[in-house]
């Protein structure tokens, strides 16, 4: 895992991306052993914490612009 501008967005490497999608296709042809089930719930854990992280970065901004031009963020980062 590794984390992008400002050190706030995590990005998932591909290699971790495609282990994931290896151990879905393996589980829907048969069983995984004990390991590979761990290995794939610690994936999935970091998955969705990169996608949360990467979603607010996103969301932080985007400004919204009313009808008198008044600029005011999406959202403001509670630090």
């Amino acid at each position: 895992m590794t984390y992008g501008a400002k050190g706030m967005t995590i990005i998932m490497e591909q290699s971790k991306i495609d282990r994931i999608n290896e151990l879905a296709r393996k589980a829907r042809n048969g069983p995984l052993t004990e390991e590979e089930i761990a290995e794939r719930k610690l994936l999935r854990e970091e998955y969705v914490e990169a996608f949360r992280s990467s979603l607010m970065a996103q969301l932080e901004n985007i400004s919204i612009v009313d009808e008198c031009g008044n600029v005011k963020k999406l959202i403001n980062r509670q630090e």
